[in-house]
């Protein structure tokens, strides 16, 4: 990564702490289930942007740290699940991963869709940073974008971003811009996707941490 040298030995893997949720960095406040009713998805259609909304939960549970390598990982599992207002079939459903690597605050959401998409986005962050801001580019090998043929064909994704801020009041939002390539459109379309979301659930421990804690009260 930019401005870090990983040690030339690429088998040796570090010992990670066992709490994932200690070692989070700016991925923290994130851990948890939580819900949103205040979405709002701007999408392309034939006449025009449309302007809906929606209402999300979406759970962060933390994993046991990762390793390649000289490389260490910590992150969350999350899975979102989006509907309109009144209604039960699902708008919108992803899952993947929010990483983070101590060493170089180097932060990765891995996302994929069941229309046949995925992407790595990518950004760097401190610690204790409150806001943070990733991005995926199609083309890239590191953080890149791929979709099935029709997507490529016809809603072409060029760039992906998004933005999180974490509030003082204990909720966090979203802002999201997916820049799209449609046959029909002289000019790149701005999808966008906003939340803020409140927590309705505690994050689990990780299954390392949970083995540890057991076995420290039974000691």
């Amino acid at each position: 990564m930019d401005h870090y040298a990983y040690p030339k030995d690429i088998y040796t893997e570090p010992e990670p702490d066992v709490h994932t949720l200690a070692n989070l960095g700016p991925l923290a406040p994130l851990a948890g289930v939580w819900t949103g009713a205040r979405g709002l998805d701007v999408n392309p259609k034939a006449d025009g942007p449309e302007r809906k909304a929606f209402i999300e939960r979406i759970e962060l549970q933390p994993i046991d740290a990762q390793t390649n390598g000289p490389q260490l990982y910590y992150g969350l599992r999350y899975h979102t699940r989006i509907v309109e207002p009144n209604e039960v079939e699902t708008f919108h459903d992803q899952v993947g991963y929010w990483l983070w690597e101590p060493a170089t605050g180097t932060l990765i959401q891995t996302l994929s869709i069941p229309r046949g998409q995925t992407a790595l986005a990518m950004g760097k962050a401190a610690a204790d940073a409150k806001t943070f801001r990733l991005e995926a580019v199609r083309g890239s090998t590191v953080n890149g974008i791929c979709s099935n043929p029709f997507l490529e064909q016809a809603f072409r994704t060029e760039r992906y971003v998004v933005e999180i801020t974490v509030h003082d009041d204990g909720t966090w939002s979203y802002e999201q811009t997916t820049t799209l390539i449609t046959p029909d459109r002289a000019e790149p379309f701005l999808h966008t996707d906003r939340n803020r979301l409140t927590k309705i659930g505690a994050a689990q421990p990780n299954p390392t941490a949970a083995a540890a804690e057991g076995a420290a009260m039974r000691a």
